[in-house]
């Protein structure tokens, strides 16, 4: 009988909860405890205030209210991926049969899409260049309409000002996550009707289409292709309810639980900017905020109106923000989530095979602010 592997140190415990593997210290599960349970009271207290979606919107400013005064624990790789694969499953779930034949309104509104996608950054790009004074290169980065990661991706690449950059997009990730549903309630746009309960599926059934999309997420990643997990998962639940395989969706506990996590993980992000960065850069990120909402919202009507959708719906998918949190916003506010999340889906493909080709364009150019 062999002898006992030695324990593993300190340094490699660390290294292994950066990559995602269990750890055996439980302090990191105590500290990422804290983490989901600030989440969760977030959701839960604006759950009580009847606020709209607000498992994700009370969950995502309790964290980040929480990080800006105190750096929270980071949850670990594995967490996040667990999170985008039920959140991927819950999105395909909304491509039934009767979805898909209504779908077929869809390739209009997704052309105003590619125009809207400009417009934002066209305009949202000039300001940041004319008004703040920033090189071209960072103005478009920053004013790119979601997929944050491929956005940073390139921007380390070209040299670009990665701080900045992160601030404008996740300001505005974090106030349109925070703000839209009761704006919209406020507003009239969308009432806070009760969404009526759909269908659950059995545990077993739950159980192959996760593993159906832990699939596919696997092969896309070989593939080297971007949020491989989120898309698997998406196009595995998608083609099972689809084709009339599957009916139903996971259990509203599950449903709650990715929300908190999805929230938590959105304002955690606070916790990686310098705080007088985050200070400095607030009045740009404000300013271009707005610029970037009233461009999508403009061309958001015409969309509805192509698609035979409401126009909450259309707001929500032309709505500038990431695909995870907007596709899942659209689910908890009981919009039409397949509509939501082919456009943010389309956009998010078109931003990561265009901006390396736009930005490789430009030439370098000194910052100005």
């Amino acid at each position: 009988m062999s002898a006992p592997e030695p324990p593993a140190s300190g340094a490699v415990v660390d290294a292994m909860a950066l990559f995602g593997y269990p750890s055996t210290r439980p302090a990191v599960l105590g500290r990422e405890a804290v983490t989901i349970g600030i989440a969760w009271l977030g959701g839960a207290a604006f759950a009580l205030l009847g606020a709209p979606a607000a498992w994700l919107s009370g969950s995502m400013m309790l964290s980040a209210t929480v990080a800006f005064l105190r750096p929270l624990p980071v949850l670990r790789r594995s967490w996040f991926d667990s999170t985008v694969l039920l959140s991927g499953t819950i999105i395909g779930s909304a491509a039934t049969p009767e979805a898909l034949a209504a779908a077929a309104r869809y390739p209009a509104s997704l052309a105003v899409l590619l125009l809207g996608m400009a417009a934002i950054m066209i305009l949202t790009g000039a300001y940041l260049r004319y008004v703040a004074r920033w090189s071209w290169i960072d103005a478009l980065l920053a004013s790119a309409p979601g997929a944050l990661a491929t956005v940073l991706a390139v921007a380390q690449a070209k040299g670009a000002n990665i701080g900045r950059i992160s601030v404008v997009q996740l300001f505005r990730l974090l106030v349109l996550v925070a703000l839209l549903p009761g704006a919209m309630q406020l507003s009239g746009v969308h009432s806070a009707a009760p969404v009526p309960p759909a269908d659950i599926v059995g545990a077993d059934t739950m159980l192959l289409v996760l593993l159906c999309g832990l699939a596919v997420g696997l092969v896309f990643e070989r593939l080297r292709m971007a949020a491989p997990m989120m898309f698997g998962a998406t196009f595995a639940s998608a083609v099972l309810h689809g084709t009339g395989l599957v009916h139903g969706t996971l259990p509203p506990e599950i449903q709650t639980a990715v929300l908190v996590l999805l929230g938590s993980t959105m304002g955690g992000r606070i916790a990686h900017i310098p705080r007088p960065e985050l200070l400095g850069l607030f009045p740009l990120a404000v300013g271009g905020f707005f610029v970037s909402i009233a461009v999508a919202f403009a061309f958001a009507w015409p969309a509805a109106r192509l698609a035979g959708v409401p126009y909450a719906s259309a707001m929500t998918a032309f709505a500038p923000g990431g695909l995870e949190a907007m596709a899942m916003l659209a689910f908890a506010m009981g919009l039409d989530t397949l509509y939501v999340g082919s456009h943010h889906l389309t956009r998010f493909l078109l931003i990561g095979l265009a901006m390396p080709f736009i930005v490789a364009k430009m030439k370098e150019e000194p910052p100005k602010g």
